[in-house]
């Protein structure tokens, strides 16, 4: 297993892998947040929602496996090389953890808050079905000749697929609505923050490795990063340029007030005849 050639490189790599854990498991709370003062998640998809439990899931099981099983990691030195370096690090899998925790709050919060009309469709329920029953069978397809490391690529390529996917029934919906209300923005700022640093991270590694493996050998964590990316910067333009929140405006003074002069003319006050003199 290679080591690192740069200490300031290192450092840099865990510093941008830390600040996109934080940025990613922070972009859950303003969700959460929004849903339990509003007591209601009407506005926000629920297809979303039950597809990022799958899309979490799956890549909470490519990366602690890869992390943490000594067989996956021979089977990746024996493909790619004992001169490259795993490409999941700590904060990979804590991130993983984090967000299929706070994705099955969000969906907790579903079943008990106003939803309206709003459900779960069909077809994202027929999706998640297929995903893990497609899942299922690549492991008993992987068991006898013990391939760990296809079978946790199986995985990595689910979490890439309900990336893609997960994001377009929100981007329709806020489209439909002509509205981004029930959704927040402050998940998608730091959704987008999270995925610059996490490509940046594995950026720092290639250049002090000399070596482009980590973002192919890790295709998964590459690809996550610029769909996050690009579907944030569609969430963006929806909120801030298509759909902006309208705002009432509260004028200083009335209109009467403001039509009325600064001096009045004489004319203006009562004659003075008009004026009881009585006690």
């Amino acid at each position: 297993m290679a080591s690192w050639n740069s200490f300031p490189l290192e450092i840099t790599y865990e510093c941008l892998g830390w600040i996109a854990f934080a940025s990613w498991s922070i972009s859950f709370y303003p969700q959460v947040i929004l849903n339990f003062r509003r007591k209601s998640v009407v506005g926000l998809n629920f297809d979303f929602v039950v597809l990022n439990l799958t899309k979490h899931s799956s890549y909470l099981i490519y990366n602690a496996t890869l992390y943490f099983s000594s067989a996956v990691q021979k089977q990746y030195f024996e493909k790619y090389g004992l001169g490259e370096m795993i490409p999941v690090a700590a904060n990979d899998v804590a991130f993983s953890i984090h967000a299929v925790l706070l994705t099955a709050i969000t969906l907790f919060q579903i079943a008990i808050y106003e939803r309206g009309a709003q459900k779960v469709s069909m077809i994202s329920i027929a999706i998640v079905a297929v995903v893990w029953l497609t899942a299922g069978v690549c492991v008993f397809i992987a068991l006898p000749a013990h391939s760990w490391l296809w079978l946790i690529s199986i995985f990595n390529s689910i979490q890439v697929f309900m990336t893609v996917i997960k994001y377009i029934p929100q981007a329709i919906m806020n489209f439909t609505r002509k509205s981004t209300d029930g959704f927040s923005i402050g998940n998608i700022l730091l959704d987008f923050t999270g995925g610059v640093t996490n490509y940046a991270q594995m950026a720092v590694q290639s250049i002090d490795q000399d070596s482009w493996v980590n973002f192919y050998g890790n295709i998964g964590k590459t690809l996550l990063s610029l769909i996050s990316i690009f579907f944030d910067l569609l969430f963006m333009c929806q909120h801030f340029l298509l759909y902006p929140t309208k705002r009432t405006l509260i004028p200083l003074i009335s209109d009467k007030e403001g039509k009325e002069p600064l001096i009045k003319s004489t004319s203006d006050h009562p004659k003075l005849e008009n004026i009881d003199h009585t006690v």
